[in-house]
């Protein structure tokens, strides 16, 4: 008998990158096979953002309620062109559970001088509709025309592949959550 194939569902719908003055704006639309409660516990779950995305070195609360609220930590390594940074942010991070994640940095203590991150959890059929958005201002340099576009490249290659993981992390943690 032939093991069971898990198809993943996850589909990158839309991604938008674009610059300006100054500031990066990036939009995305992404379906994920997994129930938007599901999904967020995964997204929320800071600590364990190294299992969606190998970008991220290190992610740590360092201050946190017993709903996930608090201050985060995270290291990650970006790479435009032949130019690549680590890139360090604390952020103060507000959960409305199963439905939004709104991330904001602290600029003196992080590599932006600006970024708001929005990640928002809508039902659709099975699955969820996740809309994520993120304005932020570099604190190292970007390529001007080059950099929205190498950006919008590896969102869209790596987008799809962190998709999958959460999905299919999302699913393990619902078959987990309904086993006796």
């Amino acid at each position: 008998m032939l093991p069971a194939l898990t198809v993943a569902a996850a589909e990158l719908r839309a991604i938008d990158v674009e610059r300006k003055k100054g500031h990066i704006l990036v939009a995305s639309e992404t379906f994920i096979d997994a129930p938007p409660d599901a999904v967020f516990e995964i997204l929320a779950d800071y600590e364990g953002f190294h299992r969606i995305s190998k970008v991220f070195t290190e992610t740590r609360y360092l201050e946190r309620d017993e709903i996930g609220n608090g201050v985060v930590y995270s290291r990650a390594v970006g790479c435009v062109l032949f130019f690549c940074t680590e890139i360090e942010r604390v952020e103060t991070l507000t959960l409305t559970p199963g439905r939004e994640i709104l991330a904001i940095a602290i600029p003196e203590k992080s590599d932006v001088d600006f970024s708001v991150a929005r990640w928002v959890f809508e039902q659709e059929g099975s699955g969820t509709r996740l809309l994520y958005g993120v304005e932020f201002k570099p604190g190292f340099w970007i390529p001007p025309v080059l950099g929205p576009m190498i950006i919008r490249a590896k969102l869209r290659s790596r987008g799809i592949d962190a998709a999958n993981r959460i999905e299919q992390l999302a699913n393990a943690s619902q078959i987990h959550s309904a086993s006796p």
